[in-house]
């Protein structure tokens, strides 16, 4: 099992979305953490994964024992250039 680590900007994201879109991102956090499954691909072009929950995205890097939540938001256009 990984430990999940979530920048500032990240939890902000996150204490932000509506609290059943919360618990969807949170178990699919903690079901790629535990069981390594998920919607998860790696960025082209740049370092990191993001893991697709619904309308919704965490971009996100990893190591062995870590995974580092970078931004939590909806897929917008701008989603993947500006984080």
């Amino acid at each position: 099992m990984k430990t999940i680590i979530y920048t500032a900007a990240a939890a902000r994201q996150l204490d932000a979305l509506p609290s059943a879109v919360r618990q969807q991102v949170t178990a699919a956090l903690d079901e790629y953490a535990i069981h390594g499954r998920g919607d998860v691909k790696q960025l082209a072009g740049r370092q990191g994964y993001r893991l697709r929950v619904g309308r919704y995205r965490v971009i996100f890097g990893q190591d062995t024992m870590t995974i580092l939540a970078i931004y939590i938001g909806k897929r917008e256009t701008t989603t993947y250039r500006r984080n």
